[in-house]
């Protein structure tokens, strides 16, 4: 048994340190942190000073009972966990747990896992920072008010069930995309004539070359049109010659956020996949710790930059440089991210090998020599008009750091022309240029553009808000609650003029160009912007930038010693309390409605709003006596920007549009999106499809290829056996039961021993799955992977403790009572059964009936069309 136990976070990193330290050392992994907050009434005391109270949770008990047998046998337990807030938090959980005392047990910390910077902490260990501790514990708390307060409040004011949540961070993140997605609505283009002349000129070889000068720009075409019929007959000279030096220097060392911006640029990766890859690189020790916002280099690494340069590049090639961070909260004893070896150029996969040249080339060129230019702009006068023309070049004197990384930029930061880096002919003052053509090109400006994964954090970066590890969980978590959806946008059609002077002669045309389209960005949900607007009436503090922009600086104070945690979040919680209760007790239920016009048939209003499952249009009202006609929005169409006509042809469905071997063919858009029916089969219309284009002829070709996708690809016990694709990915079917199928089968070939095979497996599964079940209530005890959970519905919940705090065995769970159980889904989702009766059924108020002075309803469409809206049944797998 080795005399000292090292515990990290992740078992990558305990492989590669194990190798370094040696025998003497046992290094373990806790994967992550080993104990939570407590689910059940917040897990936090209010009144005692917001005491948090932890539990371990149940898939971290064989980590944690393994741990503690490993401390008791060693002699000494080293603590080296990760260098920022939450790994300082995971290392006194573990003093907590182990029994251990955080002032007197060795915490060690590193920005880079290799032999010197392991064996250096190993001589310098510290105890564990409480500050820091306890601004991590500070964070948690209060996000955990913000989510248990709000959260509820949202379910009751909105008919959208308990999905829903609010967050500190990710409601202001919400918020930000949001209100980009308004100026984009509310944005009306404008257009500009811009005048561009072509000339050509001879080079040093007697060569023609072609350049571009530029003129003014025009609002209006008969101006525009009046300057070009001005330079008939003119003469073009060149008035003056400007030629200035000019440099480029490298951008800074990589940080958490930049690194993140520059894979999406570059890469096109997520910011949640270039973490992922970029953990990966720090445990296998090729890259320093990946969670900072410094742009500091060690002097270790700054002489291994300059080794490298000198020796690929040679000296004149190398510039020492230091940064400064513009974050004043910046932590500076940490490092920027860059390679642990600068001689390291290659490191496996090459996913991991893309983001690691990035960081190799980020980081050698910040440490290279400016870039050289010689910037040429040449003034060439208009004889007829007296009016001046600009044509611009650079040259590229001496490469620098360019011969290694240049920086990309977002599409906010780029000019709308392009970068002057084209080489003008040597012209002299006074030259004559003959014109080739001079045209007037109409422009329109465009508003800003939605935002991607990187330029979102960019903005939040600016805005003081979240911090290095809060970027990527907070855009999962927006993306995975339905407030937001990443996708790409076709463009349209737009016309722009075009008129072009050319030997003395004005022609005028009409050109067509493709505007607006857009790839991976972030677009708001109905959901997302309905909700924003509640939170913003009340619970503006919680939603303004700099409010939290405020509260990560106290978080700050909190990490330096300089405020203590539960009087910062005092004087947060009582306000934000009041307001919870104020919202639940006068504030109005979301509707997010938009009254749009009046159906020409009935004389009922027409409306766009969220409803239970999204965004809809609705004809009537739940008061009227007849049923209201309701209409599923298509992808892309919002209840903020549709039209009364959009909206009124989505009630041509469901659509009779013929009849095929004996039944009635329709097309309709349900729950899960566009579909035929046909009988009583319902066919998926695949994504982007419109339904309403589709004919008897399409709806054919989709019938028969479901009947072939449907045809039977073996048997079993005399049944047949099917396969398809899901939701969940590729399964088969057997008399009502749907088999995932494993990576390890070739879903394309499956034979029939395969299909034999997963159905016994899922028969010995199911046959172990319900430990008990009231299938009435829709209520089930199940045995999960963790170990056995409650089934309400969709939603799975914990079996709870009992009360003398031990666990339920899986024996007396099949002799509890139904009233025990919904004792424990109350304890946990306070709001479950609020809506039903005591038998455990929804019950429906009826709607009141109108006054007799209601108006005599119009005559109905004829039995062709249907005129109600029928939601498809769940699609099956």
């Amino acid at each position: 048994m080795a005399k000292n136990l090292l515990i990290v976070e992740s078992p990558a990193k305990a492989k590669t340190i194990e190798k370094i330290l040696g025998k003497d050392f046992e290094v373990k992994s806790c994967y992550g942190h080993i104990r939570d907050l407590e689910k059940g009434e917040m897990g936090i005391d209010i009144k005692n000073q917001y005491k948090p109270r932890y539990i371990v949770p149940d898939d971290k008990e064989r980590v944690v009972r393994e741990l503690k047998q490993l401390a008791k046998k060693s002699d000494e337990v080293w603590l080296a966990t990760d260098e920022d807030r939450e790994g300082e938090a995971i290392s006194w959980h573990l003093c907590e747990v182990l029994g251990l005392d955080p002032l007197e047990t060795k915490r060690i910390v590193f920005h880079e896992i290799t032999k010197p910077a392991i064996q250096k902490a190993v001589q310098n260990p510290r105890k564990v920072n409480m500050d820091l501790v306890n601004a991590q514990q500070a964070r948690r708390v209060l996000d955990r008010i913000v989510g248990f307060e709000l959260s509820p409040v949202l379910w009751r004011k909105m008919s959208m069930g308990s999905s829903l949540s609010a967050g500190r961070v990710q409601s202001v993140a919400v918020r930000l995309i949001a209100e980009r997605e308004r100026e984009i609505n509310a944005f009306n283009a404008t257009s500009q004539f811009k005048i561009d002349a072509y000339f050509t000129a001879s080079d040093h070889n007697e060569r023609p070359v072609s350049f571009r000068a530029e003129g003014q720009r025009f609002s209006h075409e008969t101006d525009a049109e009046s300057f070009l019929l001005s330079c008939r007959g003119a003469e073009y000279q060149v008035s003056d010659i400007q030629v200035r030096p000019g440099k480029k220097s490298p951008a800074a060392p990589f940080t958490t956020s930049t690194l993140q911006q520059e894979a999406s640029r570059k890469l096109g990766y997520s910011v949640s996949r270039t973490m992922l890859l970029a953990q990966k690189l720090y445990e296998s020790g090729k890259i320093t710790y990946m969670r900072t916002d410094s742009v500091n280099l060690s002097d270790t690494a700054m002489d291994g930059i300059r080794q490298q340069v000198n020796e690929q590049y040679g000296n004149k090639y190398f510039q020492a440089r230091k940064y400064k961070n513009k974050n004043e909260s910046a932590q500076e004893a940490h490092e920027a991210i860059r390679p642990t070896y600068m001689d390291v150029t290659s490191v496996g996969d090459p996913d991991t090998q893309r983001l690691y040249e990035l960081i190799w080339k980020r980081t050698m060129a910040s440490q290279m020599a400016d870039a050289e230019l010689e910037k040429t702009t040449a003034k060439i006068r208009i004889s007829t008009n007296k009016e001046e023309l600009t044509a611009s070049g650079e040259v590229l004197k001496f490469d620098g750091f360019l011969k290694v990384y240049r920086e990309d930029r977002d599409e906010e930061d780029q000019a709308e022309e392009e970068a002057a880096d084209t080489m003008l002919p040597a012209l002299l003052v006074g030259q004559k240029l003959p014109l080739r053509q001079m045209t007037a090109t109409e422009r329109f400006n465009r508003p800003a553009p939605r935002y991607t994964e990187a330029s979102l954090v960019k903005k939040l970066e600016e805005l003081g808000i979240g911090r290095p590890s809060t970027y990527a969980p907070t855009i999962s978590t927006i993306l995975k609650r339905g407030y937001v959806e990443k996708r790409d946008k076709e463009g349209v059609k737009r016309t722009f003029r075009v008129l072009r002077l050319e030997h003395d002669k004005l022609e005028s045309k009409t050109e067509t160009e493709n505007t607006g389209a857009e790839k991976s960005k972030l677009f708001p949900t109905d959901l997302g912007l309905v909700v924003t607007d509640f939170l913003n009436q009340y619970f503006n503090d919680v939603m303004d930038y700099g409010f939290t922009a405020k509260i990560e600086e106290e978080f700050d104070e909190v990490a330096n010693g300089k405020r203590q945690w539960h009087k910062m979040i005092d004087e947060f919680y009582n306000p934000f309390k009041k307001d919870v209760d104020n919202t639940i007790e006068n504030a109005e239920r979301i509707k997010g409605e938009r009254e749009l016009g009046t159906d020409p048939e009935s004389g009922k209003k027409v409306v766009a709003r969220m409803g239970r499952y999204g965004p809809m249009v609705q004809i009537g009202d739940v008061s009227d006596e007849e049923k209201p006609r309701f209409a599923k929005l298509k992808s892309g169409q919002s209840i903020e920007t549709i039209s009364y006509a959009e909206a009124m042809e989505l009630f041509r469905l469901p659509l009779t549009i013929g009849e095929y071997e004996g039944s009635e063919v329709s097309v309709n858009i349900g729950r899960f999106g566009p579909y035929v029916k046909w009988g009583e089969e319902f066919i998926s219309i695949p994504r982007g499809e419109d339904p309403l284009t589709v004919d008897l002829e399409r709806a054919v070709d989709l019938i028969q290829s479901k009947k072939e996708a449907d045809a039977p690809i073996a048997t079993y016990e005399g049944l047949p056996v099917t396969k398809g694709k899901g939701r969940f990915g590729p399964f088969i079917k057997w008399n009502d039961l749907f088999i995932n199928i494993p990576k390890a089968y070739n879903f394309d070939r499956l034979t029939q021993r395969d299909c034999e095979e997963l159905i016994q497996k899922k028969l010995e599964k199911e046959a172990n799955r319900y430990i008990r079940q009231w299938p009435e209530e829709k209520i089930s005890i199940e045995n999960g992977r963790w170990g056995p959970f409650i089934r309400m519905g969709k939603k799975m919940l914990k079996v709870t403790r009992k009360e003398d705090g031990g666990k339920w065995e899986e024996a007396e769970l099949k002799d509890i009572s139904l009233d025990a159980v919904k004792a424990m889904i109350v304890a946990q989702d306070p709001t479950a059964f609020d809506k039903k009766s005591a038998g455990g059924k929804a019950t429906k108020k009826a709607p009141a009936k109108k006054a007799a002075t209601k108006k005599s309803a119009a005559p109905k469409k004829p039995a062709t069309k249907k005129t109600a809206t029928k939601s498809a049944p769940k699609k099956k797998k």
